[in-house]
């Protein structure tokens, strides 16, 4: 006879029909105070209990679940937890004894059976009851959470009925064709857990402990292979791990038992923090996901993340044997609560560094000056718009956008070195505005420089960061961009890891001739999916670098962005806008204009022409002029920076240049060998990123 639907993991806890009763030690005992108080402690969680029956003639065990009332004295009283086919099962069964079991300890009591009907079980209590042998690991009772278990492509579907941090226990069904011979205990498996909404929050590869052997439903205890999971791509350069004093703690609602779990936390970073568990009581599951796991401060500033167990290992320390540690990476984070976490950190471990913080304005205009960023002729260009300029940097500064982040190396509310970062497109930010005065160009200049490393190393994993790019605008005459920027890409040596590619620059003020060559007949606008493609070929085969992808010119460029969207809700400018130049039907060049606040970029690089030429037969600086100055009275411009690429299309139309720049893109699947660059030619940059063998986050 089979046990009532609901039995207590009869698995585990009760020995299967048909088996000989088993040879139960009692090394403890309970009195009879104690044993109500636990009693009434079930009910008042709607736990239950479990009644244990033997078969009258084939001597086998049933246990049922029975839910027990409120106990005041030696009376006890239980309702059952299901009656189907009760009255058969009672016919052919005896009472033997009830087991209270919480997971780590069992109570076995030998009461005297008062009554036992369909409609209740009335017993009188021992005096004293037998603890059975504690389980090194608790086991966790569970509902509602969904359990595949996939072997070979077969898929056997049910549901977790408990787990521990070292096995979990599940019934599936074998509806037909599928067939339990399909299972091989010997080989293992891949078990997914889904929570009631679908969302997968466990998956594991485990080995098959030990199953029952019903034809169409089975109950199953897996253990997983591996106390450690890769998450991302192993790195070599990992989150530097801080202790801080006092320790923060999490707290979480599992999402395997719907419990609140509380954990001081050991050591953080930017990435992710370790936390030790007693091992008997532990609930951490490498691979297991957390929805939503709060950090909390002493000061009761909480951050909110997504986050996973990644590993679980014993303590180095051999006195500590009742303890394991565990890793939990962050998975996504809002940007804003990133930047508060990383400010912390950064500050815990160097209190002149500060991320995003608040920034006295007219400190910063000096700072500007005196350091030598704001020069003489960049002061010309920007001087007709200063009271914009200075709006622009008041809402990057005060407002703490989510599409900004400033880097500060200050003493005493002087700034010493100054670098920042804005979202420009869709995953890649621009790094720019890196100062430092004279007296601090070394410590000053490396110290915002070694931050900006550290952010990207922390946060480039996390989704909402959206940096999968780093790009940077330098002037190839000046020293020490040419060495670090220019030197990483050299030292990394492969285009799609770090790109470098030169363009030329000038200001355009719109005009128009009496007089224009127009013996190719000429088409002049907006791009369309074909242009792009084309675009996307040419930069491919001339460059072969990181441009199409870090600069939005794949087939998403014709896309609104929802980045524009949140420049917007910031009351702020973000467009782009793609035109195609074609002269007898064939794409000459495309016009990319870029808009956006006045000065984001102090030299307006993100508010300019970007025209790429992609076919310079029949193409003059003329018609090309025209075409600009088109774009410019349709966008209400007088004058605009503008960047070409290729740059030897400027030399050969005689356009006067200004000035080059390089552009520089790292993909940050490369950040590993960036590192390794700085540790050989600028070792100060990577004081806070650190490489070890251990598991850290």
């Amino acid at each position: 006879m089979e046990s009532c639907k609901g039995t207590v993991t009869e698995l585990q806890q009760s020995p299967t029909e048909g088996s000989s009763a088993p040879s139960i030690p009692r090394p403890k005992t309970i009195d009879l105070k104690s044993l109500i108080n636990k009693i009434n402690y079930t009910h008042f969680l709607d736990g239950t209990i479990t009644a244990t029956f033997r078969h009258k003639r084939y001597d086998s065990v049933l246990s049922i679940l029975v839910n027990p009332q409120p106990c005041t004295n030696n009376e006890l009283t239980c309702t059952w937890n299901s009656t189907d086919d009760l009255n058969l099962k009672l016919e052919s069964h005896n009472f033997e004894h009830l087991l209270i079991n919480d997971g780590k300890t069992a109570l076995l009591i030998e009461p005297s059976a008062i009554k036992i009907s369909r409609d209740a079980l009335i017993f009188t209590l021992p005096d004293k009851c037998s603890e059975l042998h504690s389980r090194k690991t608790r086991r966790h009772s569970c509902e509602g959470i969904e359990a595949q278990l996939i072997q070979n492509s077969s898929n056997f579907q049910g549901s977790l009925l408990e787990f521990s941090a070292t096995s979990l226990h599940i019934r599936v069904s074998a509806p037909p064709p599928q067939t339990f011979q399909w299972l091989n205990h010997e080989s293992a498996a891949i078990l997914v857990l889904s929570d009631r909404d679908n969302n997968i929050i466990y998956s594991a590869e485990c080995n098959i402990l030990k199953q029952s052997y019903e034809q169409h439903q089975r109950s199953i205890v897996v253990t997983p292979t591996s106390n450690h999971i890769s998450k991302f791509k192993p790195k070599k350069y990992r989150s530097a791990r801080q202790h801080l004093s006092p320790s923060p703690n999490i707290n979480f609602r599992h999402p395997l038992m719907d419990k609140w779990i509380d954990l001081d936390v050991d050591d953080l970073s930017g990435a992710g923090l370790s936390v030790t568990e007693n091992s008997c009581d532990s609930v951490l599951l490498p691979g297991l996901i957390i929805p939503e796991l709060a950090l909390t401060f002493a000061n009761s500033d909480s951050l909110t993340c997504k986050a996973q167990v990644v590993y679980r290992t014993p303590p180095k320390n051999q006195e500590q044997t009742d303890t394991v540690k565990c890793g939990i990476a962050f998975l996504d984070m809002k940007i804003e609560e990133q930047s508060r976490l990383l400010a912390l950190l950064y500050q815990a471990n160097n209190k002149h560094s500060y991320l995003s913080n608040r920034v006295d304005l007219d400190a910063l205009w000096k700072f500007f000056f005196d350091s030598g960023f704001i020069y003489p002729e960049k002061y010309l260009h920007l001087k007709s718009n200063k009271e914009v300029f200075k709006k622009t940097y008041q809402k990057l500064y005060e407002g703490k956008p989510n599409i900004a982040r400033h880097f500060v190396h200050q003493d005493n509310g002087t700034i010493l070195a100054h670098m920042s970062m804005v979202r420009f497109y869709r995953n890649s930010w621009l790094v720019q505005h890196h100062a430092s005065r004279k007296t601090e160009t070394r410590s000053g200049g490396l110290s915002v420089l070694s931050q900006i490393s550290r952010y990207a190393n922390e946060v480039h994993q996390l989704y909402s960061a959206h940096l999968n790019f780093l790009i940077c605008y330098f002037r190839p005459e000046n020293r020490f961009p040419r060495r670090v920027f220019g030197g990483t890409a050299k030292y990394i040596n492969d285009p799609k890891g770090c790109s470098v590619d030169r363009f030329a620059y000038f200001h355009f003020r719109k005009s128009f001739k009496n007089q224009w060559d127009v013996s190719h007949p000429w088409s002049f606008n907006q791009a369309n999916t074909e242009d792009i493609l084309e675009l996307k070929r040419f930069i491919e085969h001339s460059s072969g670098g990181l441009m199409v992808p870090a600069l939005d010119l794949d087939a998403t460029a014709l896309d609104k962005s929802q980045l524009f969207d949140e420049y917007k809700s910031l009351g702020m400018k973000r467009e782009q806008y793609f035109y195609s130049l074609k002269i007898e039907g064939h794409l000459k060049a495309v016009v990319i204009i870029n808009i956006s606040e006045t000065y984001l970029n102090m030299s307006d690089l993100t508010n300019c022409f970007k025209i790429i030429v992609i076919d310079s037969t029949g193409l003059s600086r003329d018609l090309l002029f025209l075409m600009l100055s088109i774009l410019c009275v349709k966008f209400e411009l007088d004058e605009i920076p503008a960047l070409i690429y290729p740059t030897s299309f400027a030399e050969k139309a005689n356009i006067k240049i200004e000035k080059f720049y390089n552009l520089w893109i790292l993909n940050m699947q490369h950040l590993d060998k960036y590192f390794d660059f700085c540790a050989k030619f600028i070792p100060k940059i990577n004081n806070t990123i650190y490489a070890s063998s251990e598991k850290v986050l």
